[in-house]
């Protein structure tokens, strides 16, 4: 198995991952593209010592951003919506590094 770490990239927050994260217990992550469902469970596991319910995952594409008369595109990422077991919580969401 691959190296948690570089599993999850970092934790997203927005207004609708905090919103998620306090009323429905789910944390949002930027993970590699290549990992699937059950990498990601059990990468968030072993980082953060919490026991996973249900993992989402989308494909995000990269924006296509303008620099004067040039253009050019974000790279393509990959998004995970974890749900946690009841009664867990990451107490802070640090940087996987």
């Amino acid at each position: 198995m691959r190296d948690p770490k570089k599993i999850v990239r970092m934790a997203l927050t927005t207004e609708k991952s905090t919103s998620l994260r306090t009323e429905q217990n789910k944390y949002v992550f930027m993970v590699d593209k290549k990992a699937n469902k059950i990498e990601i469970k059990i990468a968030v596991e072993q980082l953060f010592k919490v026991k996973v319910k249900g993992v989402r995952t989308m494909n995000m594409r990269g924006k296509v951003k303008r620099l004067g008369r040039f253009e050019g595109k974000r790279p393509d990422w990959k998004k995970a919506i974890v749900e946690l077991q009841a009664g867990e919580t990451i107490e802070q969401l640090v940087q996987p590094t």
